[in-house]
């Protein structure tokens, strides 16, 4: 294969986190004819979900694809669960698309941000089940990228989530008291 840049922004067995699936392996570097021309493409396999994705070369940065985030963004993302929600008021599907939104990112401290909002504690079993589906699927993105970043298992990296989101002031508790 030919590459035209042999500064290639990822290695074959890197973790990377694409947006929309979390973090996957770069498994291969190859070409491909799609309507007529020749595309290098990144091969990216997402193990939890047996999925392959490829992303052409030219597109990798403007799709999203990055590397796994460094030690001191994990730090900061765990540092934002750990604060106090942000209380939005407004329409349930508009704040249901600002979460997704920033979900989409695929930025470990807007996915952090979304759970820190969407933490409700021990009462997290009554949040409505878009909600409860938002919170899942961005625990789940950030479970992995921290296990990849700081090398844990994830059960590790959810405990260690969990510890944080625990450090959290609710909403609902620590109401002054007359």
């Amino acid at each position: 294969m030919t590459t035209r840049n042999n500064k290639l922004p990822f290695k074959i067995g890197e973790a990377v986190v694409y947006p929309s699936h979390g973090v996957g392996e770069i498994t291969a570097i190859e070409e491909q004819e799609v309507a007529g021309f020749m595309l290098e493409l990144f091969v990216i396999t997402f193990d939890k979900d047996r999925l392959t994705v490829r992303v052409p070369l030219a597109k990798a940065k403007s799709s999203g694809l990055r590397k796994v985030s460094e030690p001191d963004v994990v730090t900061l993302a765990l540092q934002i669960l750990a604060d106090k929600a942000k209380a939005k008021r407004g329409m349930w599907n508009r704040r249901s698309n600002d979460f997704q939104e920033r979900i989409g990112t695929g930025q470990l401290t807007a996915i952090a941000e979304v759970l820190r909002d969407l933490n409700r504690g021990s009462e997290q079993q009554e949040a409505s089940y878009s909600e409860q589906q938002i919170f899942e699927g961005a625990l789940d993105l950030m479970i992995r990228e921290v296990a990849a970043a700081s090398r844990l298992t994830q059960t590790e990296a959810r405990k260690l989530i969990e510890q944080s989101m625990a450090k959290a002031p609710h909403l609902n508790s620590a109401l002054p008291v007359a």
